[in-house]
């Protein structure tokens, strides 16, 4: 089976190269090749000796995911389906601003974690994304959009929970921030994640990039209900864990992901709960009007509530951010993201395989 040279960090491609009886330079080089020109067919890297770019031919290859589906919203934000396997596709969405193009990444085909107002852990969990599936992401939407560097941040928001695949999700964080492949600052590749404390250790030792951590509920009651991975990993843990994240953390704040939900976690004695939080540890709260999906029980606060509960936060001396919804009508927005997943979870009476003619080869 060929290499996929997506998946392989300067590291990774160094010890590659060995393999092939070629120096460590020419990593670099290939690097500058594949993920700053976007190039995969190895006769066009015309710096390379002919009898290496005969090697890689045989054993090497630049492999995508397949883009299956390409849809574009009114505010001109994009969302890829892209298969990964025979029964699988995940998302990859673009998010275009006056000053920077921000693009959300999946890291694992669904979700284990279940987090009861999301679309993603509804469509279940069948496997982790590997890295050159993670940074062929980046890769695909770079070639797409055209110019110099269009994607100028990242976001792993996307499908799946990153601390539970960091194996895949830390060589492919390496390349983003490599300036021989994406060169982008630790500031702008930021990691979400619901409250996976091991991983969260593991991040910050190892590739620590700015971090933003789904909140969404100021105590233990409500959030063991919204995100279930607080009863293994109650607040107490979270905050002490993101705590020690800011020790090595690019930024001198966590952010707090909070989705908006009618009448659950939106009143005024839940701000001041989060107030409470927040004198606690360097913060800044992102407040998210809730992306409504079929068959959901939540409601989005209305506007009036958002601004109130901003505001209490705010007289706190804490900074607020409302996002602003995207992408919504191709269901492109945070917490609609599905893709299409073959359930292997134990929560499924056995094995459900959502089939969607897009996904089919």
């Amino acid at each position: 089976m060929k290499t996929n040279l997506l998946g392989l960090d300067a590291a990774g491609l160094a010890a590659f190269f060995q393999t092939l009886g070629e120096k460590p330079f020419r990593a670099r080089q290939v690097l500058q090749w594949v993920h700053q020109r976007r190039e995969s067919d190895f006769a066009r890297m015309s710096d390379l000796a002919k009898d290496l770019r005969a090697k890689l031919v045989q054993r090497a290859t630049v492999a995508a995911p397949q883009i299956v589906g390409d849809h574009v919203a009114a505010d001109g934000t994009r969302k890829w389906l892209l298969k990964v396997d025979g029964a699988n596709a995940v998302d990859a969405v673009f998010i275009p601003e006056t000053s920077r193009g921000t693009l959300c990444v999946s890291s694992q085909a669904g979700c284990t974690l279940d987090c009861a107002f999301c679309s993603t852990g509804k469509q279940g969990f069948n496997r982790n994304l590997s890295t050159a599936e993670i940074i062929g992401q980046l890769w695909l939407a770079n070639r797409l959009l055209g110019g110099e560097r269009p994607v100028t941040n990242v976001v792993m928001m996307g499908m799946g929970e990153p601390m539970l695949n960091l194996d895949n999700v830390i060589p492919a964080l390496r390349l983003m921030l490599d300036d021989n492949a994406y060169g982008l600052s630790r500031r702008r590749v930021t990691v979400s994640t619901s409250g996976v404390v091991p991983g969260m250790d593991r991040l910050r030792d190892e590739c620590p990039v700015a971090l933003a951590v789904s909140l969404h509920a100021p105590n233990d009651a409500l959030r063991d209900r919204l995100v279930p991975v607080n009863r293994k990993y109650p607040m107490r843990e979270l905050l002490k864990a993101s705590q020690r994240y800011l020790e090595k953390a690019p930024r001198d704040f966590i952010t707090f992901e909070y989705v908006m939900l009618d009448g659950v976690n939106d009143s005024d004695a839940q701000a001041q709960e989060l107030a409470g939080i927040a004198a606690r540890i360097s913060c800044k709260f992102n407040l998210i009007p809730f992306n409504p999906f079929p068959q959901t029980e939540f409601r989005r606060s209305p506007p009036e509530r958002i601004r109130r509960f901003a505001e209490i936060l705010q007289r706190k001396g804490i900074t607020v951010t409302t996002r602003k919804t995207r992408g919504e009508a191709i269901d492109a927005a945070c917490g609609q993201l599905a893709g299409e997943v073959a359930d292997r979870t134990r929560r499924t009476r056995g094995k459900k395989t959502l089939r969607i003619a897009e996904v089919r080869a």
